[in-house]
């Protein structure tokens, strides 16, 4: 006998298996941007807009006195993988199973947040607006995406006080995440020739430099991340065996913590180093870290869920400033993985604690005035 789904169930479903059967990968997300921005229309959002590919809309009475709470999660996805033994943009249900690309990572938060949004909507009692806000290019973390999002909204004096982004979390909140940097190290010296030891040597300087690195210690270590970890991942110099190599080339892999920004973490690292010039791709993947007196902890705290720190990246990242968390339905050790699903009871457990979540987080700030 099959069990009977709720129509908020069954409306999600039908909209993630949408999602799914519209191939996402990032910055090619125009076709499921527009069935989202469909969708929200036909459920009676007014004024749904758009900027790139990221879709979103406010609560129908949008109150600028109030502060406002972001619902967000992204809807592209990674390009499927090779191991793929089914249709990755064929989605099916088996066993309980919702089989599809994206539909794990994250489609399943994504329809669960757009369902909370339409049934929040014209919620008057929330001591905060409602902003949805369903992202693109979060897998890449493009410049189209949330780094285009953010400023459009602050244009528009709407600046989010906090956010709850939806990833598979198995449903728990993740409180903290580490913001990444990727360095270009570059150790000079001179060229000369090995056989008559001529020459500065720029392996040993980079060595010198790489060990200073191992052995560094910030001033100031994160209560929620713990300490920054540098690990030097790739090394290249030389050109032939008997010529003393004029430059060495070589990665550090940097995980930064809420102690610092990127940039001051760039700027220590620098006064570390005495040989090398380290210039970073790019500075933009910043830690994350939220207290647990936030009122966003304490309400999951209040539903018996356990905070903890994630492993892995999101859109939290390029919130600077904006307290969030990460939570929603499926497991992160599914994402980007091969026959991709989620299944549908998680996705019936998220849409009955988003809004409960968010009623609960909205009883803490009232209470608290």
């Amino acid at each position: 006998m099959t069990e009977e789904k709720s129509p908020r169930l069954t409306a999600a479903i039908e909209l993630l298996k949408q999602l799914i059967a519209t191939p996402s990968p990032s910055r090619q997300e125009g076709a499921t941007a527009n069935i989202l921005q469909q969708w929200l229309v036909d459920a009676g959002v007014e004024d749904v807009r758009r900027i790139h590919n990221n879709v979103f809309a406010l609560c129908r009475r949008f109150d600028r006195t109030k502060p406002t709470l972001m619902l967000n999660s992204h809807h592209d996805t990674v390009r499927p993988s090779a191991s793929y033994t089914r249709n990755p943009y064929e989605p099916t249900i088996e066993q309980g199973r919702l089989y599809g690309l994206g539909s794990n990572d994250a489609g399943g938060a994504c329809v669960a947040l757009a369902s909370t949004f339409v049934e929040l909507y014209d919620n008057t009692d929330l001591p905060f607006n409602l902003l949805l806000a369903l992202s693109a290019a979060e897998e890449v973390m493009a410049p189209e995406g949330m780094r285009a999002l953010l400023p459009h909204l602050a244009e528009a004096a709407i600046v989010p006080d906090m956010a709850i982004v939806g990833e598979p979390t198995d449903m728990q909140p993740a409180v903290g995440e580490r913001g990444l940097m990727v360095l270009d190290g570059v150790a000079e010296g001179v060229a000369g020739h090995a056989a008559r030891s001529e020459g500065i040597n720029a392996i040993y300087r980079a060595i010198a430099d790489i060990e200073r690195l191992r052995a560094w210690e910030p001033p100031k270590r994160s209560s929620c991340l713990g300490p920054i970890k540098v690990s030097v991942t790739m090394i290249e110099a030389g050109t032939q065996h008997n010529v003393v190599p004029d430059k060495c080339r070589y990665t550090v892999d940097v995980r930064t913590t809420d102690a610092y920004s990127n940039e001051v973490t760039l700027g220590l690292l620098r006064q570390v180093v005495h040989h090398t010039v380290l210039t970073p791709r790019s500075t933009h993947i910043q830690a994350s870290a939220l207290e647990e007196s936030h009122p966003l902890v304490q309400a999951a705290m209040a539903m018996h869920l356990t905070p903890f720190v994630s492993p892995t990246t999101s859109d939290m990242a390029l919130m600077r400033g904006i307290p969030a968390f990460k939570i929603g339905p499926g497991s992160s050790s599914r994402s980007h993985s091969a026959d991709e699903f989620i299944y549908i009871n998680e996705l019936n457990d998220a849409l009955i604690k988003y809004p409960q979540l968010i009623c609960q987080a909205a009883k803490i700030i009232t209470e608290n005035g």
